[in-house]
């Protein structure tokens, strides 16, 4: 029941009905899904080990919220690690992982396609989990899943804006045939444009 009410928590949150800064009431929660307070008190622990939401001593959990600055550092840090891991990708890659990829970025194509930004944000998510799989680098992949559980719930929003789905696949194939190819140059290169990419579009939402 936890497991389920932390992914219910996460969609009111990617939907913007809790925003970053809200505070979690777990009284409120409790009486809105018919529930006792243990499971809502386990959900938001769950939560908490995502980043999506963050715990104050004394005051409550509330809605992860960054300042812009470290939005911007933290995509440059993902841009460095997406980056070794691309290249380092391209010394492992196999047929079979070939196809894996292939079968992501078509799905992604398809949710694109229809405006399922929550469909294609997951898809994303595992496009990269599979770079950084592919990289057989241990300490890289724990760096890269930090940065990117602090930026969940901005990066999801960043899909619902026209023409960034697409957008954000288009560089995404690129990347992989530079993998799929064995270089490691273009691999690299491929990967960080990705991250700063997708680092100015979400600016872009935030001024619009």
């Amino acid at each position: 029941m936890s497991r389920q009410i932390a992914d219910q928590l996460r969609e009111l949150i990617y939907a913007g009905e809790f925003k970053p800064g809200d505070r979690l009431n777990e009284a409120a929660l409790a009486v809105r899904m018919g529930t006792s307070r243990g499971p809502i008190r386990e959900a938001i622990r769950i939560l908490t080990g995502t980043g999506l939401v963050t715990p104050v001593v004394n005051r409550g959990v509330f809605v992860r919220k960054i300042s812009v600055q470290e939005m911007l550092e933290i995509y440059d840090l993902r841009a460095l690690a997406f980056g070794f891991a691309a290249a380092r990708a391209c010394e492992h890659v196999t047929d079979e992982d070939r196809r894996r990829l292939e079968a992501l970025l078509e799905a992604m194509d398809r949710a694109a396609q229809s405006g399922d930004s929550g469909g294609y944000y997951e898809l994303n998510v595992r496009f990269h989990e599979e770079v950084l799989l592919l990289a057989h680098h241990e300490r890289v992949r724990q760096l890269y899943e930090g940065y990117v559980k602090e930026l969940h719930l901005y990066r999801r929003q960043n899909f619902n804006a026209p023409g960034n789905m697409r957008r954000s696949n288009v560089e995404h194939r690129r990347l992989y045939e530079a993998i799929a190819k064995g270089n490691a140059a273009k691999a690299k290169q491929f990967a960080e444009e990705h991250i700063q990419a997708g680092r100015a579009r979400l600016l872009a939402l935030a001024d619009s």
